[in-house]
């Protein structure tokens, strides 16, 4: 799960358990696309005490997930949803704009 998407997709869930300067360095790295000597600059510190902050935070954000499992219960609703859609469209036959609409109620709730 160390891929750059998925860590930042770990963010959306778990950036606020971060501490600010966690947060700030993460959000630099991962969302902003900064280098490490660019963080680095910015922090007043070394390009290694940047890699390390995000090495540890990589893991925390991953502890996390195996604990909580917001983004896996997340792509869960999702798959059902999209099931939900294609089963109103395929087999009900409802037209396109009532599936769009229930479409929408569906991600409503998904997202809040």
């Amino acid at each position: 799960m160390n891929d750059r998407f998925e860590i930042s997709l770990l963010l959306d869930y778990y950036m606020e358990l971060l501490t600010e300067k966690q947060q700030d360095i993460m959000n630099m790295y991962y969302n902003d696309d900064f280098s490490l000597a660019e963080i680095a600059e910015i922090n007043n510190t070394s390009r290694q005490a940047i890699h390390d902050l995000i090495k540890r935070c990589d893991k925390t954000l991953i502890s996390y997930e195996e604990k909580l499992k917001l983004l896996e219960k997340s792509n869960i609703r999702k798959t059902k949803k999209n099931e939900i859609v294609e089963k109103l469209t395929n087999e009900y036959m409802l037209s396109k704009e009532l599936v769009d609409d229930i479409d929408e109620m569906l991600e409503e709730i998904i997202n809040s």
